[in-house]
Parts: C-alpha cells; structure tokens; sequence
C-alpha cells in the first residue's frame, strides 16, 4: 500500500551504499539475502525469536539492496529479477511454516492453510496480471522493480511488519494469520477490480 510512497527515501538512503559496491553481483547479493533468511527460520526453529527477527529484518535490508545496486550499476537482467523473487517466495513461505511448526496445534495449522492459500492466490492475482501489462506495454514510470503491477493493500513492506509481528507474538499465531489472510484477500479483490475496469481499455 505504502511501497511508492517510500521509494524514493528508500532509494536516498540506499544509494550511496549502492554506488560503492559496483563489483558486486547483485545475484550473489540476492543468495546471500536468502541464505540469512534461512537462519531466519533455523532460529525459529530452535526458539531463538529475537535472533530470528534480526535476521528476517537483515533478509529484507538485502533484499533490498540488491536491486538498488543492479539499478545503479545498469546490472538489472531478467534472470536477476526471477531469481529475487522466487528466494523471497521460499523465504515467505518457510518463515509461517517455521512458526507453526514449533508451536503446532489444530488451529495453527487451520490458519496457517488460510494464510498460505492466500499467498496462492495473491501471486496469481499480481503475477499473471503482470505479464498482461506488459505483453500490452503497460509502463509504469513510477515503477523500480522488475516487474510491472498494480498497488495494493498489502505489500512488501506490509508483509514485513506482519511478519515481524509473527515472530514476536508467536504465541498467537492464528489470530495474527487470520489477520493477514482478511486483508490479502482484500488486496486480491483490489487487484481482480483494477483488472476488469482497465485491461477492457488497453
């Protein structure tokens, strides 16, 4: 909902580390990212909360990174962009498996079904609408990343306060994915919405 709005601090405060990292790959960046998100979820696993949360908070300060440094070094490719996306996806859905996983019961798992159903559902909703914005040469100036969509109640900085709120209160876990799942299917329906009213113009 708020990632535009951001951007541009984002990117102010990002650059001027960027520029000084131009012998680096920003794919290696993008699997460095992703093997901290790992121990992300190894510490959840062994109860390790608060390490847990710092490491999901370094992931998401990686991930972000890498993209600023492709950007500024003209190394932006489309591998790169299918690369990142697809680490964060495993990242995504291993960090609320974790969570239940050390903590199991029958409404967990109840809800962590409804969350992961969501996310389903989400990726298709912005992810095929993305490919037809783009086979229709839909640009968006506003736009830094690989891949051309429409805003959205939930985004990637809403997907990381509501996971940081997971590892925290991990104690309530369905409540919280409930919570989550409500407002990403709020977020399918704004994107479903946005599609029947603009690909009928295009």
């Amino acid at each position: 909902m708020i990632d535009q709005v951001l951007r541009k601090p984002k990117e102010k405060y990002f650059a001027p580390l960027a520029k000084r990292m131009s012998k680096f790959n920003p794919n290696i960046l993008s699997l460095i990212a992703f093997g901290v998100g790992l121990l992300a979820i190894l510490c959840i696993l062994i109860k390790a909360f608060y390490l847990a949360l710092i490491l999901w908070l370094f992931n998401r300060l990686l991930d972000g990174l890498d993209g600023e440094v492709a950007r500024t070094h003209n190394k932006q490719t489309d591998w790169g962009g299918y690369l990142d996306i697809m680490l964060d996806f495993i990242i995504y859905a291993l960090i609320p498996i974790s969570l239940v996983y050390q903590n199991p019961n029958i409404n967990n798992y109840l809800a962590l079904s409804l969350l992961l159903a969501s996310f389903y559902l989400n990726s298709g909703s912005w992810m095929y609408l993305s490919a037809l914005l783009e086979k229709r040469n839909h640009k968006d100036s506003k736009n830094y990343t690989s891949i051309n969509m429409p805003c959205g109640l939930i985004e990637g900085l809403e997907t990381i306060i509501f996971y940081s709120i997971f590892i925290i209160f991990h104690n309530y876990l369905n409540i919280l994915f409930l919570i989550m799942s409500a407002l990403m299917l709020f977020t399918i329906a704004q994107r479903f919405t946005w599609a029947y009213r603009n690909l009928r113009k295009m």
